[in-house]
């Protein structure tokens, strides 16, 4: 089955090459174009695709609030946003993640990233474009979180700190497996736990909590 896509971008010359590069990938089939916010949200909820592609600057609603709508916290069966922008700017990520988006694109990204990107959202994993994770990420932790971080459930054991620092730092279930040198199920068994303990659903909100709690400056990671 292909992963159905609906693209959401005010600019039609930008809707419709994404849906041509999209449409031209195995595998990835785009079923629904909007041309704002508003028309994309109402789309989705009647499309279900497996995936959402949303601007942030849209007219009507920008891609925050409807990813927010469709994946928020407050969402009961939230659907896979990942969010393309041309703006690199730090707040608009932010605000994307903390909106629920399973990932975050520049434009110029490339398609192989989009491609990589669209797969990983749909696989219920989410990808950030790798010239922005860390930088972004450690400078909202310098700044602090704008509330004390979760606590865990129960207290994570030392493999779960590995393999949360690793998940941090944009490492991919199989790179993570190779650098702790486990299996690939087990990885996922301890992603499946920690976003248990944490009360997250998505990596992404385990890479804001290691870097809200200071885990990866800390320098836990993989053993030496």
């Amino acid at each position: 089955m292909a992963i159905r896509v609906v693209v959401a971008d005010d600019q039609e010359i930008v809707r419709t090459g994404l849906t041509m590069i999209l449409d031209a990938q195995p595998g990835i089939e785009v079923v629904g174009e909007a041309a704002d916010g508003g028309r994309a949200v109402e789309l989705a909820r009647h499309l279900r695709p497996d995936v959402c592609l949303f601007d942030i600057r849209m007219p009507n609603m920008d891609g925050i609030e409807a990813t927010r709508r469709l994946a928020g916290p407050a969402v009961a069966d939230p659907l896979a946003v990942v969010v393309i922008t041309t703006f690199d700017l730090d707040e608009y990520v932010y605000a994307a993640l903390r909106a629920g988006a399973r990932g975050f694109l520049l434009k110029d990204s490339g398609t192989a990233l989009l491609t990589q990107a669209v797969h990983a959202a749909a696989e219920g994993d989410a990808l950030i474009a790798p010239s922005i994770t860390t930088r972004l990420l450690t400078a909202f932790a310098d700044a602090g979180p704008a509330a004390p971080p979760r606590q865990p459930v129960d207290a994570l054991t030392d493999r779960e700190e590995q393999v949360l620092v690793a998940v941090a730092r944009g490492r991919t279930n199989g790179e993570i497996a190779d650098e702790l040198h486990i299996s690939l199920s087990t990885v996922k068994s301890h992603i499946a736990s920690l976003m248990a303990k944490l009360g997250v659903r998505n990596r992404v909100e385990i890479a804001i909590w290691a870097y809200e709690t200071d885990r990866v400056r800390k320098g836990l990671g993989p053993p030496k």
